[in-house]
């Protein structure tokens, strides 16, 4: 996901015992509430401190996965470290799931409700970075990194559920609580397949995190894309480039008509479309006429019928291509999909009143000048650190859209589901981007996914104790959000994950990476593993 769509879940998305907290917090009053349940509000308290005595979990967990900076399909080091966390602590592990070697579910509890966590793990490529370093340096140059900050929601969704896990027990309260991964979500590759496999066909609530740079949760639709993801494949013949070049038939010369024919087509869609493409395959070498290329497409509307129309427009400028070049159009491969994302607004609703209760943490001087510093270095606003959260958003107007795709839009309309965005990241970089990395391995990023964890686990408690909350949102989910429009999948019966993705690229650096990462046996924190002071600026020009 890129930095607009962290824009979008902003825009559509504390207690006495703070002073003793390790990361405390700027306490906020919900108005207006109604009475608290007695034995809710007091579980609600123990779990805020229960997850402030985590804090150092969390820290771990973030900086552990950000050290490993793994891209898409390839996130093996990554989901071993977090699924034997899980087994350590009571929770059944299917591995492999949906067919995705990365994939799996962690399990634990009995009976109703039942309340999936999800959040990405996947990083970016080239994105490697030095982290508290306010301008680009990379630790390992050209190498992927956590440039999307995936590395933090899993902290947050664990420490959430481990709290709650502990007062279920004790409480013996009823639920099963299931935590999952988002996989490739860059590629918008994993999701989709989660849903096909039936992962949420009894999934009462979908709790979804991502890292962002303030507090906030949305409801109604977000304003995201639906997309498809495709490969065409072009095959021809070889020859002599210049010997017999009349003997060939060039895939390039497709791939390059195709890509050429859809600029034409461009000026012709709705504008709220946004499509883009790279070459994946050229060929190998000059004097070779290519007998194979590819060109891979991202393709994006407002929703699924819109974005399947510019898809079969796209496959037939595909064949049209191929016609004009004597070769044939070999593949069309769906390589990721997502629908358009459409937010619960009962769960929204009692999301953010625990948002209002916890309110975002208490930046420190240190925090605010990496923040400021990183911001004037990307020639945005200086404005630093969020201090204030922002009211719970409508949806925007329907002709309104914000360019980029989540594949959590998939399971929203399969199951009723929010987004929780949390504060681990600075505002004003561009996403997708080593600026993004930065502040992902700091206390800024530690103390945003504390404040995420709060908000997710009483929120879990709400699910819980609060019958009402869920047949609200499974009412909202019937009669308004499905009430006209129902889910279809893009994936045909043959389109299964696409495990090759970065496969090359992980091969290439994970050796050069991997003597930078983490280990928790012998330092508290990765800054202090990788010697590096809290902020590092720029130096002055001489």
């Amino acid at each position: 996901m890129n930095r607009v769509s962290r824009r979008v879940r902003a825009m559509v998305t504390a207690l006495a015992v703070t002073a003793a907290l390790p990361f405390p917090v700027v306490a906020q009053s919900a108005k207006g509430a109604a009475k608290a349940d007695p034995r809710l509000e007091k579980l609600k308290v123990e779990a805020l401190a229960k997850v402030d005595a985590r804090a150092t979990l969390i820290q771990q967990i973030i900086d552990q996965v950000f050290s490993f900076g793994e891209l898409g399909m390839q996130e093996f080091e990554t989901s071993k470290y977090l699924t034997g966390l899980l087994e350590q602590n009571g929770f059944t592990v299917e591995r492999g799931t949906a067919g995705m070697p990365t994939a799996w579910l962690a399990k634990w509890g009995s009976g109703k409700p039942v309340i999936s966590l999800g959040s990405d793990i996947d990083g970016i490529p080239q994105a490697n970075q030095k982290p508290a370093f306010a301008y680009r340096d990379p630790i390992v140059a050209m190498a992927p990194g956590h440039g999307e900050g995936h590395n933090s929601g899993q902290a947050v969704n664990i420490a959430a559920a481990l709290v709650v896990k502990e007062i279920m027990e004790r409480e013996k309260i009823p639920g099963t609580l299931i935590l999952w991964p988002g996989v490739a979500e860059e590629q918008l590759a994993g999701k989709a397949h989660f849903v096909r496999a039936g992962v949420f066909k009894d999934v009462d609530v979908t709790l979804f995190t991502h890292v962002g740079d303030e507090l906030s949760v949305g409801w109604g639709r977000s304003g995201s894309q639906a997309m498809v993801s495709v490969l065409f494949k072009f095959r021809g013949q070889t020859a002599h480039s210049a010997g017999a070049p009349w003997r060939g038939k060039s895939a390039l010369d497709a791939v390059m008509l195709m890509a050429q024919g859809w600029e034409f087509k461009r000026e012709h869609l709705e504008t709220q479309q946004r499509s883009h493409y790279i070459i994946r395959d050229g060929g190998d070498q000059p004097n070779v006429v290519p007998q194979t290329a590819s060109i891979w497409f991202f393709l994006r509307e407002r929703d699924h019928e819109r974005v399947m129309r510019n898809f079969d427009a796209a496959k037939r400028v595909a064949q049209g291509a191929a016609m004009m070049t004597d070769t044939k159009l070999d593949t069309v491969q769906i390589i990721g999909s997502a629908w358009d994302i459409h937010f619960n607004k009962a769960v929204a609703e009692a999301a953010h009143a625990n948002i209002k209760r916890v309110g975002l943490p208490r930046w420190d001087d240190n925090d605010q000048l990496l923040a400021k510093s990183l911001q004037k270095e990307m020639g945005a606003p200086d404005s630093g650190l969020a201090t204030k959260v922002s009211d719970l958003a409508a949806p925007p107007p329907d002709n309104v859209v914000w360019g980029g795709s989540d594949d959590i839009g998939d399971v929203s309309w399969n199951v009723p589901t929010i987004t929780l965005s949390y504060p681990s990241n600075i505002p004003g970089t561009p996403g997708h981007n080593w600026a993004d990395a930065i502040a992902m391995a700091t206390p800024i990023a530690h103390k945003g996914a504390v404040a995420g964890a709060k908000v997710q686990a009483l929120t879990m408690l709400d699910l819980l104790l609060t019958p009402k909350v869920v047949a609200d949102a499974w009412d909202y989910f019937r009669t308004v959000q499905t009430k006209e429009k129902k889910y279809q999948s893009f994936l045909g019966p043959n389109d299964g994950p696409p495990t090759f993705l970065n496969e090359e690229i992980m091969a290439k650096w994970r050796p050069l990476m991997k003597p930078f990462y983490f280990d928790q046996t012998k330092y508290k924190t990765y800054l202090e593993q990788l010697g590096y002071k809290y902020p590092t600026l720029k130096p002055a020009v001489q």
